[in-house]
This record gives structure tokens, sequence and C-alpha cells, in this order.
């Protein structure tokens, strides 16, 4: 079974959306581990209806490796950002996990990416699950 980490942090809508969305499109084939920055962002994703979850730096430093794909904003790759939230261990165990990335581009955290559209969030995250789709044979 494909396990997939959406990591999230501040109010975890972003990761809420990307597991009800993952869910609605692949649930029966993927094992989904809701990894917030704070107990919120987890709570939020739990109940969105997430398989597992886990909160803090040492519960992502310790998952990153062991999932298939890491899903959520292209923020929890910078070290600081999310309003401090995702801290440099944190960025760099999901940088450095051999999982598969995909990453929403928000310009939230000072990030402007060329030759990316202005696509609204559902749109961003409908693009996100198709590739997870697309990649996996799902």
């Amino acid at each position: 079974m494909l396990r997939i980490a959406v990591i999230d942090g501040q109010g975890g809508g972003i990761g809420k959306a990307i597991v009800e969305k993952l869910n609605r499109e692949i649930g029966e084939n993927v094992n989904i581990i809701a990894l917030g920055t704070n107990s919120t962002a987890t709570s939020v994703m739990l109940r969105a209806g997430a398989a597992e979850a886990a909160t803090g730096e040492n519960a992502i430093a310790v998952n990153a490796c062991k999932v298939d794909v890491i899903i959520g904003p292209i923020g929890i790759i910078v070290p600081n950002s999310l309003m401090g939230e995702l801290t440099p261990k944190m960025a760099r165990a999901i940088t450095d996990s051999p999982a598969l990335k995909i990453l929403i581009p928000l310009s939230k955290c000072g990030i402007e990416i060329a030759g990316v559209q202005n696509d609204s969030l559902p749109q961003l995250i409908e693009k996100a699950v198709l590739k997870i789709k697309e990649k996996f044979n799902l």
C-alpha cells in the first residue's frame, strides 16, 4: 500500500484539503499520514480522514524517510517558513527523504516559481493528486 505523508502547519487548512482530495480520489489505495508542525494542523488533518497522525519536529524527521510520497505547501522544504513553525531539522528531513515530494507552489513563504500559473488552491491540489495517480498508476 502506498504511504503518503501530508505535511502542514498553522491551521492545517491546506493539509485538510489535500487529505480530503486524496481520500476521494485514491483513498482505498493509500495510507495517509498527517504530519503537523503543530497539534492544531495535525488534528485538522486527522479529522479530514488521515489514517495516522503525529506532531512536531521529531515526528516529521522520523516519518519523512518511511513514506513513499510527501505532499504539502512548498514552504515545507524551507527552514523557518510557515511563520517559523517549520524548523531547519524538519526541512532537512523532508528534503533528504527518498520519498517523492509533491509541493503546492504557494507564494506565501516568499518563493515565486517562474512558469507556474496562478491557479487556485483547489486547482493546485487537483494537479498534485493527479501527479500521484499518474506516477503510481492509481
